[in-house]
């Protein structure tokens, strides 16, 4: 289950003995997976797919290497071409240079002698090929960066048939995002709470009390001794619940999940700045959710601090930052990892009960360490 929570897909030629383990627990897995989340295991002779459908879209739900629109676009370009080929067809670059050129929906055309509009196409041809929906034969996607008639061989993998997922209607029938959404709790509205409850469990960082009479939170602490058993008998996470957030932990490290503290820098002063935050409840006290409304020049005086106490053991990258740079960054992997948020009428930050649940700080002979190094 957690292969296939933490992978797209699971395919057969590239992981065989993983792909038999699953095919080998089909029937059990596709009924507690239908009966939790809601969520549909589709076991295909070729791969085993876990359609992971979020209760909540969240940013880090992107693909990770994609940095514009226009990657999406790209890409969206690259499966309508897929479509037409048929399986283990070759196709060169130069041929679907010319069918996106010709297909691109947007306003402005694609200009492939433009170079943001090159590496545009490299970040989706590599990521498709990690994906496993194209295949690379022969000559390599970065030479397209140097020059737009650079050439290189593709092939598409049976594979590639399936990346897009079905819809109960023709995706032209829907007009908004949240439309497809709610069209996932159509099929069993009567297990509508505990699906939402599941998914937010296991896809967010964490879920937080947001009202006064919180359904989701009557479910959480009502439920609680039966969640508990339930998650930790089936998986390694451990089940917590506090006032005003409930959240999976971990005991102990473990590579293929993505976890907090990762190895940024940025999880390193997150949890310094969690001691700051600390050490101030006295000035900022928390609300009756456990959220923390600062103004921005809180948050930077309060960053200020942290900088000043303990910048000494951070990477020279975050010590050189102007306190504004600092900021941004450490206010993005807030939001990431849903420990802040900034308000958008009022640009106050607010601060959630998450960032409190871990602390760092150095051991008390930390410095003393550096200053004898830097003696010897």
């Amino acid at each position: 289950m957690t292969a296939l929570f933490e992978n797209f897909w699971i395919v057969r030629e590239e992981e065989p003995e993983l792909y038999q383990k699953i095919r080998e627990r089909e029937k059990v897995l596709k009924r507690y997976l239908q009966e939790k989340f809601g969520y549909r295991l589709i076991i295909h002779r070729y791969f085993a797919k876990l359609e992971k459908i979020p209760d909540e879209p969240e940013s880090w739900m992107g693909i990770q290497d994609f940095q514009d629109i226009l990657d999406y676009a790209l890409f969206c370009c690259l499966l309508a071409y897929l479509e037409s080929k048929a399986v283990d067809e070759k196709f060169l670059l130069s041929d679907l240079c010319e069918e996106i050129q010709a297909i691109y929906p947007g306003e402005l055309p694609i200009d492939w002698t433009n170079y943001q509009h090159r590496k545009s196409l490299i970040r989706v041809l590599r990521t498709s090929e990690q994906i496993g929906i194209v295949k690379r034969v022969d000559g390599d996607i970065e030479g397209f960066a140097n020059k737009e008639d650079h050439e290189a061989l593709y092939e598409v993998p049976v594979v590639s048939r399936y990346f897009m997922r079905s819809y109960p209607k023709d995706l032209f029938q829907y007009e908004t995002i949240e439309e497809i959404l709610e069209e996932e709790w159509k099929a069993s509205p009567q297990d509508y709470r505990r699906h939402r409850i599941y998914r937010q469990l296991f896809l967010s960082p964490a879920i937080y009390r947001r009202q006064k009479d919180d359904p989701d939170f009557y479910y959480l602490r009502n439920f609680r001794h039966r969640l508990r058993e339930d998650i930790e008998k089936h998986t390694d996470y451990h089940y917590e619940l506090f006032k005003n957030a409930a959240l999976l932990t971990l005991p102990e490290r473990q590579s293929r999940y993505t976890l907090f503290p990762d190895q940024k820098g940025t999880s390193e002063i997150i949890l310094h700045f969690s001691k700051i935050i600390r050490q101030h409840l006295d000035v900022h006290m928390p609300d009756e959710y456990g959220q923390i409304r600062l103004t921005p020049n809180d948050f930077l005086g309060l960053l200020k601090k942290c900088r000043d106490e303990f910048s000494e053991g951070w990477s020279k990258t975050y010590r050189d930052m102007t306190i504004s740079q600092l900021s941004d960054e450490v206010l993005s992997a807030l939001k990431e990892w849903k420990m802040a948020e900034r308000e958008a009428e009022t640009g106050m930050i607010i601060l959630y009960p998450l960032l409190g649940r871990l602390v760092g700080t150095y051991p008390d002979d930390f410095l003393m360490k550096g200053t004898n190094e830097d003696d010897e």
